[in-house]
Protein backbone atom coordinates (compact mmCIF):
# COMPACT_ATOMS: atom_id res chain seq x y z
CA UNK A 1 0.00 0.00 0.00
CA UNK A 2 1.44 3.34 -1.10
CA UNK A 3 0.70 6.33 1.12
CA UNK A 4 -0.28 9.50 -0.74
CA UNK A 5 -0.35 12.92 0.97
CA UNK A 6 -2.49 15.59 -0.71
CA UNK A 7 -1.00 18.75 0.79
CA UNK A 8 -3.09 21.07 -1.38
CA UNK A 9 -6.63 20.77 -2.69
CA UNK A 10 -7.23 18.72 -5.82
CA UNK A 11 -10.18 18.27 -8.16
CA UNK A 12 -12.83 16.11 -6.46
CA UNK A 13 -13.05 13.58 -9.29
CA UNK A 14 -9.30 13.09 -9.16
CA UNK A 15 -9.38 12.65 -5.38
CA UNK A 16 -12.13 10.06 -5.73
CA UNK A 17 -10.09 8.16 -8.34
CA UNK A 18 -7.03 8.18 -6.09
CA UNK A 19 -9.08 6.93 -3.14
CA UNK A 20 -10.59 4.17 -5.26
CA UNK A 21 -7.17 2.91 -6.35
CA UNK A 22 -6.69 -0.23 -4.20
CA UNK A 23 -2.93 0.28 -3.91
CA UNK A 24 -3.27 3.82 -2.51
CA UNK A 25 -3.90 5.06 1.02
CA UNK A 26 -4.79 8.74 0.57
CA UNK A 27 -4.50 11.41 3.28
CA UNK A 28 -5.73 14.96 2.71
CA UNK A 29 -4.08 17.56 4.91
CA UNK A 30 -3.85 21.07 3.52
CA UNK A 31 -2.62 24.44 4.74
CA UNK A 32 0.52 23.12 6.43
CA UNK A 33 3.57 25.29 7.03
CA UNK A 34 7.13 23.96 6.93
CA UNK A 35 7.16 22.85 10.59
CA UNK A 36 3.95 20.87 10.25
CA UNK A 37 5.07 19.33 6.96
CA UNK A 38 8.30 18.16 8.60
CA UNK A 39 6.23 16.33 11.21
CA UNK A 40 3.74 14.95 8.72
CA UNK A 41 5.74 13.85 5.68
CA UNK A 42 7.71 10.86 7.12
CA UNK A 43 6.21 7.60 5.90
CA UNK A 44 4.48 8.97 2.82
CA UNK A 45 5.49 7.61 -0.59
CA UNK A 46 4.10 10.57 -2.55
CA UNK A 47 3.27 14.20 -1.82
CA UNK A 48 0.97 16.16 -4.11
CA UNK A 49 0.95 19.97 -4.04
CA UNK A 50 -0.37 22.82 -6.13
CA UNK A 51 1.03 26.32 -5.67
CA UNK A 52 0.46 27.04 -2.00
CA UNK A 53 2.48 24.40 -0.17
CA UNK A 54 6.26 24.69 -0.27
CA UNK A 55 8.32 21.50 -0.25
CA UNK A 56 11.61 22.82 1.08
CA UNK A 57 14.93 21.11 1.65
CA UNK A 58 14.09 20.67 5.33
CA UNK A 59 10.82 18.96 4.44
CA UNK A 60 12.59 16.67 1.97
CA UNK A 61 15.32 15.82 4.47
CA UNK A 62 12.63 14.88 7.01
CA UNK A 63 10.95 12.49 4.56
CA UNK A 64 11.42 8.74 4.77
CA UNK A 65 10.26 6.49 1.95
CA UNK A 66 9.25 9.41 -0.24
CA UNK A 67 9.40 8.38 -3.91
CA UNK A 68 7.78 11.27 -5.76
CA UNK A 69 6.78 14.92 -5.25
CA UNK A 70 4.07 15.88 -7.71
CA UNK A 71 2.96 19.42 -8.54
CA UNK A 72 -0.55 19.68 -9.99
CA UNK A 73 0.37 22.65 -12.14
CA UNK A 74 3.01 24.14 -14.38
CA UNK A 75 5.90 25.55 -12.37
CA UNK A 76 8.08 23.85 -9.78
CA UNK A 77 9.32 26.92 -7.91
CA UNK A 78 7.63 25.74 -4.69
CA UNK A 79 9.57 22.47 -4.71
CA UNK A 80 13.30 22.18 -3.95
CA UNK A 81 14.08 19.94 -6.92
CA UNK A 82 17.81 19.94 -6.15
CA UNK A 83 17.27 18.55 -2.64
CA UNK A 84 14.84 15.99 -4.02
CA UNK A 85 17.33 14.80 -6.64
CA UNK A 86 20.01 14.43 -3.97
CA UNK A 87 17.73 12.00 -2.12
CA UNK A 88 16.71 10.16 -5.29
CA UNK A 89 13.14 11.47 -5.13
CA UNK A 90 11.35 12.02 -8.44
CA UNK A 91 9.80 15.43 -9.07
CA UNK A 92 7.01 15.81 -11.64
CA UNK A 93 4.35 18.31 -12.68
CA UNK A 94 1.44 18.62 -15.11
CA UNK A 95 2.67 21.30 -17.52
CA UNK A 96 0.05 20.89 -20.24
CA UNK A 97 -3.06 20.62 -18.07
CA UNK A 98 -3.71 24.31 -17.47
CA UNK A 99 -2.32 25.71 -20.73
CA UNK A 100 -5.71 26.91 -21.98
CA UNK A 101 -6.68 28.29 -18.56
CA UNK A 102 -3.58 30.48 -18.31
CA UNK A 103 -3.62 31.50 -21.98
CA UNK A 104 -7.22 32.66 -21.65
CA UNK A 105 -6.60 34.72 -18.50
CA UNK A 106 -3.54 36.31 -20.12
CA UNK A 107 -5.66 37.30 -23.09
CA UNK A 108 -8.44 38.49 -20.80
CA UNK A 109 -5.98 40.67 -18.89
CA UNK A 110 -4.77 42.06 -22.19
CA UNK A 111 -8.30 43.03 -23.22
CA UNK A 112 -8.92 44.63 -19.83
CA UNK A 113 -5.73 46.64 -20.10
CA UNK A 114 -6.32 48.07 -23.57
CA UNK A 115 -9.93 49.04 -22.78
CA UNK A 116 -9.45 50.12 -19.12
CA UNK A 117 -12.11 47.65 -17.98
CA UNK A 118 -10.71 47.43 -14.46
CA UNK A 119 -11.03 51.19 -13.92
CA UNK A 120 -14.42 51.19 -15.61
CA UNK A 121 -15.72 48.50 -13.27
CA UNK A 122 -14.48 50.30 -10.14
CA UNK A 123 -15.85 53.60 -11.41
CA UNK A 124 -19.31 52.16 -12.03
CA UNK A 125 -19.37 50.55 -8.58
CA UNK A 126 -18.61 54.01 -7.18
CA UNK A 127 -21.74 55.20 -9.06
CA UNK A 128 -19.72 57.31 -11.50
CA UNK A 129 -20.21 57.68 -15.25
CA UNK A 130 -16.69 58.43 -16.55
CA UNK A 131 -17.29 57.58 -20.19
CA UNK A 132 -14.98 60.26 -21.63
CA UNK A 133 -12.08 59.33 -19.34
CA UNK A 134 -12.09 55.65 -20.24
CA UNK A 135 -11.18 55.49 -23.90
CA UNK A 136 -8.93 52.68 -25.09
CA UNK A 137 -7.49 51.01 -28.17
CA UNK A 138 -8.24 47.96 -30.27
CA UNK A 139 -6.09 44.86 -30.34
CA UNK A 140 -6.63 44.54 -34.08
CA UNK A 141 -3.51 45.44 -36.05
CA UNK A 142 -1.31 45.77 -32.97
CA UNK A 143 1.94 43.86 -32.53
CA UNK A 144 2.02 41.41 -29.64
CA UNK A 145 5.41 40.43 -28.28
CA UNK A 146 5.36 37.02 -26.60
CA UNK A 147 8.31 36.36 -24.30
CA UNK A 148 8.45 32.57 -24.04
CA UNK A 149 7.43 30.34 -26.93
CA UNK A 150 6.29 27.32 -24.93
CA UNK A 151 2.79 25.84 -24.75
CA UNK A 152 1.16 28.84 -23.09
CA UNK A 153 3.00 31.50 -25.06
CA UNK A 154 2.03 29.88 -28.35
CA UNK A 155 -1.56 29.41 -27.17
CA UNK A 156 -1.72 33.16 -26.48
CA UNK A 157 -0.16 33.82 -29.89
CA UNK A 158 -2.85 31.68 -31.55
CA UNK A 159 -5.59 33.75 -29.90
CA UNK A 160 -3.86 36.99 -30.84
CA UNK A 161 -3.71 35.97 -34.49
CA UNK A 162 -7.45 35.27 -34.39
CA UNK A 163 -7.90 38.89 -33.24
CA UNK A 164 -5.98 40.17 -36.24
CA UNK A 165 -2.80 40.98 -34.32
CA UNK A 166 0.77 40.63 -35.54
CA UNK A 167 2.86 38.35 -33.31
CA UNK A 168 6.58 38.19 -32.61
CA UNK A 169 8.03 35.65 -30.19
CA UNK A 170 11.26 35.56 -28.24
CA UNK A 171 12.66 32.32 -26.88
CA UNK A 172 16.15 31.03 -26.16
CA UNK A 173 15.42 27.90 -28.21
CA UNK A 174 14.27 27.60 -31.81
CA UNK A 175 10.50 27.36 -32.18
CA UNK A 176 8.26 26.55 -35.11
CA UNK A 177 7.16 29.68 -36.92
CA UNK A 178 4.97 30.48 -39.88
CA UNK A 179 3.87 33.39 -42.05
CA UNK A 180 1.98 34.96 -39.13
CA UNK A 181 4.43 34.10 -36.35
CA UNK A 182 7.99 35.40 -36.34
CA UNK A 183 10.76 34.53 -33.88
CA UNK A 184 12.96 37.51 -33.04
CA UNK A 185 15.63 38.55 -30.58
CA UNK A 186 14.62 40.16 -27.31
CA UNK A 187 15.72 43.67 -28.29
CA UNK A 188 13.77 43.44 -31.55
CA UNK A 189 10.67 42.29 -29.68
CA UNK A 190 10.97 45.17 -27.22
CA UNK A 191 11.28 47.70 -30.02
CA UNK A 192 8.39 46.35 -32.15
CA UNK A 193 5.72 45.40 -29.63
CA UNK A 194 2.66 47.41 -28.70
CA UNK A 195 1.82 44.82 -26.04
CA UNK A 196 4.23 42.43 -24.32
CA UNK A 197 3.09 39.27 -22.56
CA UNK A 198 5.38 37.00 -20.56
CA UNK A 199 5.22 33.20 -20.46
CA UNK A 200 8.51 32.00 -19.00
CA UNK A 201 9.56 30.20 -15.80
CA UNK A 202 10.89 32.05 -12.80
CA UNK A 203 14.31 33.55 -13.59
CA UNK A 204 17.43 34.26 -11.55
CA UNK A 205 16.78 37.92 -12.32
CA UNK A 206 13.96 39.80 -14.06
CA UNK A 207 13.94 39.58 -17.86
CA UNK A 208 12.28 43.02 -17.95
CA UNK A 209 14.04 45.72 -15.95
CA UNK A 210 14.90 49.40 -16.34
CA UNK A 211 17.16 48.86 -19.38
CA UNK A 212 14.52 46.80 -21.16
CA UNK A 213 11.74 49.34 -20.53
CA UNK A 214 13.90 52.04 -22.17
CA UNK A 215 14.02 49.92 -25.35
CA UNK A 216 10.22 49.65 -25.61
CA UNK A 217 7.77 51.81 -27.51
CA UNK A 218 6.20 54.67 -25.61
CA UNK A 219 2.77 53.60 -24.37
CA UNK A 220 3.50 49.87 -24.36
CA UNK A 221 1.27 47.53 -22.35
CA UNK A 222 2.72 44.77 -20.15
CA UNK A 223 0.90 41.53 -19.27
CA UNK A 224 2.33 39.04 -16.78
CA UNK A 225 0.49 35.82 -16.06
CA UNK A 226 3.69 33.79 -15.81
CA UNK A 227 5.67 34.06 -12.57
CA UNK A 228 6.40 36.82 -10.11
CA UNK A 229 9.93 38.15 -10.45
CA UNK A 230 10.21 37.94 -14.24
CA UNK A 231 9.36 41.66 -14.29
CA UNK A 232 11.18 44.14 -12.04
CA UNK A 233 8.16 45.63 -10.26
CA UNK A 234 9.97 48.78 -9.12
CA UNK A 235 11.11 49.45 -12.68
CA UNK A 236 7.60 48.76 -13.99
CA UNK A 237 6.12 51.25 -11.52
CA UNK A 238 8.63 53.89 -12.65
CA UNK A 239 7.74 53.20 -16.28
CA UNK A 240 4.02 53.53 -15.49
CA UNK A 241 4.57 56.80 -13.66
CA UNK A 242 6.62 58.22 -16.55
CA UNK A 243 4.05 57.11 -19.14
CA UNK A 244 6.52 54.81 -20.89
CA UNK A 245 4.18 51.95 -20.00
CA UNK A 246 0.54 52.87 -20.61
CA UNK A 247 -0.93 50.01 -18.60
CA UNK A 248 -0.01 46.73 -16.96
CA UNK A 249 -2.07 43.65 -16.19
CA UNK A 250 -0.65 41.32 -13.54
CA UNK A 251 -1.72 37.93 -12.20
CA UNK A 252 1.60 37.18 -10.46
CA UNK A 253 3.87 39.13 -8.13
CA UNK A 254 7.35 39.08 -6.61
CA UNK A 255 5.83 38.44 -3.17
CA UNK A 256 2.59 36.49 -2.88
CA UNK A 257 0.51 37.69 -1.19
CA UNK A 258 2.02 41.12 -1.91
CA UNK A 259 3.39 43.16 0.98
CA UNK A 260 3.81 46.37 -1.05
CA UNK A 261 0.71 47.47 -2.96
CA UNK A 262 2.22 50.53 -4.68
CA UNK A 263 2.18 48.81 -8.08
CA UNK A 264 -1.26 47.28 -7.60
CA UNK A 265 -2.69 50.62 -6.47
CA UNK A 266 -1.56 52.36 -9.65
CA UNK A 267 -4.64 53.50 -11.62
CA UNK A 268 -3.35 51.90 -14.82
CA UNK A 269 -2.70 48.46 -13.33
CA UNK A 270 -5.15 45.59 -13.42
CA UNK A 271 -4.36 42.90 -10.87
CA UNK A 272 -5.62 39.43 -9.96
CA UNK A 273 -4.37 37.10 -7.19
CA UNK A 274 -2.50 34.42 -9.20
CA UNK A 275 -5.64 32.74 -10.52
CA UNK A 276 -4.39 31.94 -14.02
CA UNK A 277 -4.75 28.18 -13.60
CA UNK A 278 -7.87 28.40 -11.46
CA UNK A 279 -10.38 27.35 -14.10
CA UNK A 280 -12.52 24.28 -13.40
CA UNK A 281 -11.55 22.56 -16.64
CA UNK A 282 -7.83 23.14 -16.16
CA UNK A 283 -7.93 21.91 -12.57
CA UNK A 284 -9.82 18.79 -13.66
CA UNK A 285 -7.19 18.04 -16.31
CA UNK A 286 -4.41 18.64 -13.78
CA UNK A 287 -6.08 16.37 -11.23
CA UNK A 288 -6.55 13.53 -13.71
CA UNK A 289 -2.93 13.91 -14.83
CA UNK A 290 -1.87 13.56 -11.18
CA UNK A 291 -3.85 10.31 -10.98
CA UNK A 292 -2.23 9.00 -14.16
CA UNK A 293 1.31 9.82 -13.01
CA UNK A 294 0.87 8.31 -9.55
CA UNK A 295 -0.67 5.12 -10.93
CA UNK A 296 2.13 4.87 -13.49
CA UNK A 297 4.97 5.52 -11.02
CA UNK A 298 3.72 3.78 -7.89
CA UNK A 299 1.41 0.93 -8.91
Amino acid sequence: MKKILLADSLDKEAVDKLKSTPQFDVTIKTGMDEAELIKTVPGFNAVVVRGATKITRKVIEAASGLEIILRAGIGLDNVDAVAAKEKGIKVANTPAATTISVAEIAFGLMLCAVRQLGRANISMKEHKWEKKALSGTELYGKTLGVIGGGRIGLAVAERALAFGMKVVVYDVIKIETGPDLKQVGLDELLAQSDIITLHIPKQAKPILGREEFLKMKNGVIIVNAARGGVVDEAALLEALNSGKVRAAAMDVFEKEPPVNFALIDHPHVIASPHIGAAAEEGQKRAGMEVVRILQEKLV
